[in-house]
């Protein structure tokens, strides 16, 4: 049998459960989480290699109406991981149901891919039974697939066989990465990604995306990791939600982030957690090129 290899984008509207999927697809978390939609900013690669197949999923930004200089920013991502790519996995979901901005998604990235593409209908264990059923319809009304399937990405069920769907559709071709890879994010990309997954989870709704973060050093000691990081948000009153009565909040973020590192890095972490205002970051081109987006 010979060996096969390739990119396959993981695209959606937004809080479909892309990043979830990723991550279930390639056996470990390679992107953060959140029920906060537009969690993911860039086009985060998960690997999966076996002895007969390598797989580089791209979890892509929701792809949406933008409202900001940061949304076309994440729109234009969404689109350039979808070039050139192998085979696209679109993910609807089943839950809140197939809807108008699935179509968006459908008429903007799977109608003009010039490969093959699957739809996988997430979320299905949350509605059950033949609840599926007019979902699978709705996501088939979107336009041509080569393949629809329920899947949950949080349970696991149907990931085994949109794996088998997905590796058939690949070229044969030797590995695009070390086998021992599971993502092309530098550390730094990462250890930024746990903190924000961090306040993310912890704010409340007006500050999540507001927030960025970006690690400013990382110094090495034997057995221990220093992290140097900024929070970025747009308002002093986000700042204020951010660092919490007493330093609290930032201090759970901190702790929370810390305990995620500490086995990413084999390693004691301290980390510094600093927060700052950019104001209206989200809609300076100077901020956005500071912050990495």
């Amino acid at each position: 049998m010979a060996f096969r290899s390739g990119i396959v984008a993981v695209v959606g509207r937004p809080n479909v459960g892309k990043s979830t999927l990723v991550n279930a697809l390639v056996g470990q978390k390679v992107a953060i989480v959140s029920d906060k939609p537009q969690t993911t900013r860039s086009g985060i690669r998960g690997i999966l290699t076996t002895d007969d197949y390598q797989v580089v999923f791209t979890d892509t930004p929701g792809f949406h109406k933008p409202r900001t200089l940061l949304g076309e920013r994440l729109n234009q991502a969404v689109s350039a991981s979808v070039q050139d790519v192998d085979v696209v996995v679109q993910v609807v979901d089943a839950k809140t149901g197939v809807g108008r901005g699935d179509a968006f998604v459908f008429e903007r990235q799977i109608a003009p891919a010039a490969c093959p593409s699957v739809c996988a209908v997430n979320k299905a264990d949350a509605i059950g039974g033949r609840g599926i059923v007019p979902q699978l319809a709705g996501a088939a009304e979107l336009g041509v697939f080569d393949e629809i399937l329920p899947v949950s990405a949080l349970r696991g069920a149907g990931i085994s066989e949109l794996l088998t769907l997905v590796v058939d559709r690949l070229p044969e071709g030797p590995p695009l990465y070390p086998r021992d890879e599971v993502t092309d994010q530098p550390l730094e990309i990462r250890l930024a990604e746990i903190v924000r997954e961090k306040a993310l989870a912890l704010t409340r709704e007006e500050v999540p995306h507001s927030i960025a973060v970006v690690v400013d050093d990382v110094e090495r000691e034997e057995g221990l990791v220093r992290v140097h990081a900024t929070l970025a948000v747009e308002r002093d009153s986000q700042k204020g939600i951010v660092i919490g009565r007493g330093g609290e909040m930032l201090k759970t973020i901190g702790t929370r982030a810390r305990e995620e590192m500490e086995p990413l890095l084999s390693a004691k972490v301290f980390l510094d957690l600093r927060v700052k205002v950019f104001k209206e970051w989200q809609r300076d081109p100077k901020a956005l090129s500071r912050l990495g987006l």
